[in-house]
């Protein structure tokens, strides 16, 4: 092969790569939960496509997904052990879903950060599974091959990671509810107002503040309706004066970015059932804010 089948090669190579770039990334970050990781995986795919013999590759799509999954699950499992010395609760990374709505994938699913938190209980396998089936809507034999067993495991997997989350949250309620609803806490909660509180939030609801032990965020998850209300009403005085607000879209859902003298402090976001506010998130950590952040300028 001469230089100019060489270079004709790569192109066809490269075309074939950035074709399936964004679907590669959307897989990846919805294994991970952190947008580093996932840029990293697909930074690692794209080298070794170029390694690889692609004479012999009859479906580039295939192998590049198949290539990216097992990467990501490998990953997975050595990040479960790092976020075991994380300190404090552990939140995915945000991402700005306004600029891609779907994050590379064919359906919007398994993106929201309450469901990602979720996703991270379940083994990486399992957890692949799901994503390629629910998210990008790969057939069962397909999802078996990139995750080396067989259909009727892969149909097993999907099936327990879908009873896994249909135990963990409750029935959703509608796009306009779930503004409405984000809009009456931040109110509540800047004022504290207690008793608005106590009225928007489930009686289980969780809140979460991810600082990754730089800023002065609870190093332990607050629960139940009481504690939680109390907490923002404690905290209110501390934290919202002379902050400023803007509305944004993290994960496909309403969000807040919280900022003070132009630097931002906070992204918040909610999970949100028919029974209220069942999850609260605050991204306080600057590692996972920066890159938000900095997408929304782009």
């Amino acid at each position: 092969m001469d230089a100019g089948d060489d270079l004709a090669s790569l192109d066809r190579a490269t075309e074939d790569f950035l074709a399936v770039r964004p679907r590669l990334f959307g897989i990846a970050y919805r294994m991970l939960g952190s947008r580093v990781d996932a840029e990293d995986i697909v930074q690692d795919v794209w080298l070794r496509w170029q390694a690889a013999d692609r004479a012999h590759v009859l479906e580039p799509a295939a192998f590049l997904t198949t290539v990216t999954t097992r990467l990501a699950i490998n990953l997975a499992q050595s990040a479960r052990v790092r976020r075991e010395s994380y300190v404090g609760p552990w939140l995915p990374e945000p991402v700005d879903t306004g600029v891609d709505p779907q994050v590379g994938a064919e359906r919007a699913e398994a993106v929201e950060l309450a469901v990602l938190m979720l996703l991270e209980k379940l083994n990486p396998v399992e957890r692949a599974a799901y994503v390629l089936r629910e998210a990008f809507d790969y057939p069962y034999r397909l999802v078996a091959h990139i995750v080396e067993t067989t259909e009727a495991n892969a149909r097993q997997l999907v099936s327990r990671a879908r009873r896994h989350l249909a135990a963990e949250r409750k029935e959703r309620v509608s796009p306009a509810d779930h503004q409405r609803l984000l809009e009456v806490f931040l109110d509540a909660a800047r004022t504290g107002n207690l008793t608005v509180l106590e009225k928007v939030l489930s009686e289980d609801v969780v809140s979460y503040s991810d600082g990754g032990g730089v800023r002065g965020a609870s190093k332990i998850p607050v629960v139940g309706r009481t504690h939680v209300s109390r907490y923002l009403v404690a905290f209110a005085p501390r934290f919202w004066p002379g902050t400023e607000l803007r509305w944004t879209e993290a994960n496909g859902l309403p969000a807040v970015l919280v900022s003070d003298t132009g630097n931002a402090v906070a992204l918040l976001s909610v999970d949100v059932s028919v029974e209220g506010i069942d999850r609260i998130m605050w991204v306080m950590n600057p590692a996972k804010l920066s890159p938000y952040v900095a997408s929304l300028k782009g």
